[in-house]
């Protein structure tokens, strides 16, 4: 009875694991901004040291316990690290922009450009207009039908 309490504890701490690390890989491949990728990285982090965790609660043995607080070290060292760079970006360029370290190349390497990124374009500059009083406005029943701009 104990030991199938302990293979379902394993489970749901291997799926919560599990989970944290799937979201922080999702959000590390689909996000560009330096500071959300940088806790994304941690998250996966800490999916890990769950599962670590988990694992030696299972089999009964500290190794687990001990390698998630060398890596809690190296996630602490990490972050220093990765602030400083991050804080250094930001005062050169401004924005956190992962885009932002192709400027920070040597001067003979070309740019990686990985794909096009669409120019903005410019809200046109209609003003609406009232009509002159007691005059009804023209309606445009396609527009009210079909709206292209929601």
């Amino acid at each position: 009875m104990n030991a199938g309490h302990e293979v379902a504890l394993l489970h749901n701490y291997l799926l919560v694991g599990g989970l944290l690390f799937a979201i922080g890989l999702v959000g590390f491949l689909v996000r560009r901004n330096l500071i959300v990728l940088f806790l994304c990285a941690e998250m996966m982090l800490q999916g890990i040291s769950v599962s670590l965790v988990a694992w030696a609660r299972y089999v009964d043995d500290w190794g687990g316990q001990i390698l998630v607080l060398f890596i809690i070290v190296v996630a602490a060292c990490e972050a220093a690290i990765a602030m400083t760079l991050i804080l250094a970006l930001a005062r050169r360029s401004n924005k956190l922009d992962m885009l932002a370290w192709q400027d920070l190349r040597e001067a003979n390497v070309a740019a990686y450009v990985d794909r096009e990124v669409p120019e903005e374009r410019a809200p046109s500059a209609t003003w609406p207009t009232l009509p002159p009083a007691g005059v009804q406005p023209p309606v445009d029943e396609q527009a009210q039908l079909y709206r292209n701009h929601v």
